[in-house]
């Protein structure tokens, strides 16, 4: 719902031609001819050879963040009080949603990262929106991904994006407090 709304805002306050001309580049590669030519069996053995070393290699690329985040967890649950985290973070602090929103969106957080730090924080008192609004700024933009964004769109546009993603993280945190 999130999606479509801002789509037709983005279109009606004519954010459409904000996006630059690319040129993509490729082709059907020759494996894939290959891949037609090959026996069903052959066929099937080569996807299960290549899915089996995707999974590998994702699984190589996610198991750092998992160590990150649950190092981080632990530093925040042996280390950081919990009244700072109440104090700073609780449900009583009414800026506490649009702050975790702002310093989410600029950091780069994967899901296996901000899983354990997320579980350590709402068991050290944060509140739950805080928390959800930390994610989904975190999750929906990253400086890394703000500079991929700037080379297919115009300025406007990635900063529409931006402010896009920090009041859906915000409201979203809003509604998680009020919710629950």
């Amino acid at each position: 719902m999130t999606a479509a709304f801002t789509g037709a805002l983005w279109e009606r306050l004519g954010l459409v031609k904000e996006v630059k001309r690319v040129r993509v580049l490729g082709g059907k590669h020759a494996s894939v001819a290959r891949e037609e030519a090959a026996t069903r069996a052959e066929l099937i053995r080569r996807k299960l050879g290549s899915a089996f070393t995707q999974a590998v290699g994702l699984f190589r690329q996610v198991l750092p963040y998992l160590i990150l985040g649950a190092a981080i967890g632990s530093f925040i649950y042996g280390w950081v009080p919990r009244e700072l985290v109440v104090r700073l973070a609780g449900g009583k602090n009414p800026l506490a949603v649009p702050i975790a929103a702002a310093i989410g969106v600029p950091l780069y957080i994967r899901a296996e990262t901000i899983i354990p730090i997320s579980s350590v924080l709402i068991d050290k008192g944060m509140s739950l929106g805080t928390v959800v609004a930390l994610i989904l700024g975190g999750a929906g933009a990253s400086i890394p991904e703000v500079l991929l964004l700037n080379s297919i769109f115009r300025r406007r546009l990635v900063i529409a994006f931006v402010i896009t993603i920090f009041s859906a993280a915000t409201i979203a945190g809003y509604l998680f407090n009020w919710l629950l």
